[in-house]
């Protein structure tokens, strides 16, 4: 699949999941707008380099992704420097692992303002620069196995995929009639940071050393290996191309063959 003269924003691109979709949509002929948090730009500075590597332009844009100001601007300066945008991927989120009996108001208050109200914003922010443009464009959220299943000890994380799983079955119904695709991609068990993450705060919980969480859930992939970021950028491609053109609403698991649904 390539396309030609399309610019896609990815949230969280300056590393794992986020630079892996940022890479094969550039392989597919997409200019691409790598946002992420300040703090990231000498990550996203080697994204970036490795994108103008396969022959496409790509600019860093600052973001705080929990800030609607924030990503409205972020998606003005896509366009201005890119010369347009076709395709937003809210990509960008963190993960807690904590049983629900101790989640604290400011995590609970944090996951969501990164995970789900960041999606709320960028299909807003998207929407918008799509209707001043004078076409229609696609939108693609992170979900997650926790979007489909809730996980003990991911409690806060899987209520917001949840909320993430909802909000895109309404914006592809509201936004169906300009022509505006919705769609999201649900990862399983992705060899990033993340992970990592996850692993350390399930060994301080269960006592299992760590590393063993992390063997145990992988053991359970159908196709016996552990997920890469390319393994979920190969779906949002299909998203973000004309393939898709007539799927919206819709949360793809890409999970290796976790949960079946």
């Amino acid at each position: 699949m390539t396309v030609t003269n399309k610019v896609a924003l990815v949230t969280g691109a300056g590393q794992g999941i986020g630079r892996g979709i940022a890479l094969r949509l550039a392989q597919d002929g997409f200019d691409i707008a790598v946002a992420d948090l300040a703090v990231q730009a000498e990550k996203a500075a080697g994204v970036i380099t490795e994108i103008e590597a396969l022959g496409r332009a790509a600019v860093f844009v600052s973001v705080d992704v929990s800030q609607r100001d924030d990503v409205f601007a972020a998606v003005d300066a896509a366009a201005q420097r890119l010369g347009g945008f076709d395709v937003i991927v809210n990509n960008a989120g963190i993960a807690q692992v904590t049983p629900l009996s101790e989640i604290t108001e400011d995590e609970l208050d944090s996951i969501f303002r990164i995970n789900v109200n960041s999606v709320i914003w960028g299909i807003q922010a998207a929407v918008a620069k799509f209707d001043e443009l004078g076409h229609p464009g696609k939108i693609i959220n992170a979900a997650s196995i926790a979007s489909i299943q809730g996980f003990p000890i991911l409690g806060a994380y899987s209520a917001s995929k949840f909320a993430v799983r909802g909000i895109t079955q309404v914006a592809a119904q509201e936004l169906a009639p300009k022509k505006i695709t919705v769609n999201a991609y649900a990862p399983g068990i992705v060899g990033t940071g993340m992970w990592d993450l996850i692993d350390e705060k399930l060994s301080a919980i269960n006592g299992k050393p760590r590393g063993q969480n992390l063997k145990e859930n992988v053991d359970g992939i159908a196709l016996g290996r552990i997920e890469t970021p390319e393994d979920v950028a190969k779906v949002v491609s299909f998203f973000a191309g004309p393939d898709s053109d007539y799927v919206t609403g819709q949360v793809l698991l890409v999970d290796g063959g976790m949960l079946y649904n």
